[in-house]
């Protein structure tokens, strides 16, 4: 049995993170995983915001780490992060650095064994509503949802190119990641969950735009098409908050892989707790901010 924790979508929300510190401490899991989504929402002030987010990786989050890691010593985990679109990529620069080195791995496109299992990360999302553009990116052609925005129409981080932004997409991006490797022994760890799933389900009942109704699915078209074809081993989202809510259901099977969904709303924490050589026997453990 290899204990391992899920949970994503914390947006810098100190009560999350004890949560899944307290988690950490009591289940004492071999390998963690987070889903994006990990620091404070940023707008169009991009210094100001970057400078709070940094405080929060260094002042908060290391901290809090490091003292993990001193307590447990050889219990320690192995922790796996990636960002989500309310994540600025500048900040990813901190995540890369030697400043958290031996306590987590950030894994955004790459490939990181784990034991019997290959961990791959993947940060994008397509279009959203929100101004907030780092980590978004068409899906599988250039159309954008009713009610959505284009990744080149909103804030991004200036070192990303409009050639970026403009002509590539999510389903190009599987395709350099998977075309040319087995996937069976692979875990992705991506923040957009798949689309028209129970993991995917937004609060978007009735409501319309110029009298276009929304789409209450809000994951990723090619992440879908990539898990009806391909067999992984294990796949985990965040991004859509409300959807266990809505749906009733953490986990879903799409094609002949299981996936589970780990954000959750605003005043909950939650953590799914599973055995990573059978991740079918999973629990999903949460506490609400009083």
């Amino acid at each position: 049995m290899i204990r391992a924790l899920l949970t994503s979508d914390l947006h810098g929300n100190k009560f999350k993170y004890n949560y899944l510190f307290e988690k950490i401490r009591e289940i004492e899991p071999e390998v963690v995983f987070i889903g994006g989504d990990i620091l404070l929402p940023f707008n169009s002030i991009r210094d100001a915001v970057s400078e709070k987010s940094d405080s929060f990786l260094c002042g908060f989050l290391k901290v809090e780490l490091q003292k993990l890691k001193e307590e447990m010593g050889e219990c320690y985990p192995e922790i796996f992060v990636i960002m989500g679109n309310d994540d600025n990529r500048i900040s990813e620069e901190i995540l890369l650095g030697d400043k958290f080195t031996g306590l987590l791995t950030y894994c955004h496109k790459k490939k990181i064994q784990f034991k019997n299992w290959i961990i791959v990360g993947y940060n994008f999302v397509p279009p959203t509503p929100f101004m907030n553009k780092d980590w978004e990116k068409y899906d599988v052609s250039r159309f954008v949802d009713v009610g959505c925005v284009a990744p080149e129409q909103g804030y991004h981080d200036s070192s990303i190119t409009e050639y970026e932004l403009k002509y590539t997409t999510i389903k190009e991006d599987f395709e350099e990641l998977f075309d040319s490797c087995a996937t069976e022994r692979t875990i992705l760890l991506s923040h957009t969950p798949p689309y028209q799933t129970k993991l995917d389900r937004a609060d978007l009942d009735g409501k319309m735009i110029d009298y276009a109704p929304l789409d209450v699915n809000i994951g990723s078209i090619a992440l879908k098409r990539l898990l009806e074809n391909r067999k992984f081993y294990l796949t985990m989202h965040g991004h859509v908050h409300e959807s266990t809510r809505i749906t009733g259901e953490y986990t879903d099977t799409i094609g002949d892989n299981l996936a589970f969904q780990g954000a959750s709303e605003r005043d909950e924490a939650c953590v799914i707790s599973f055995d990573l050589d059978n991740p079918y026997d999973s629990i999903r453990i949460t506490k609400t901010k009083l």
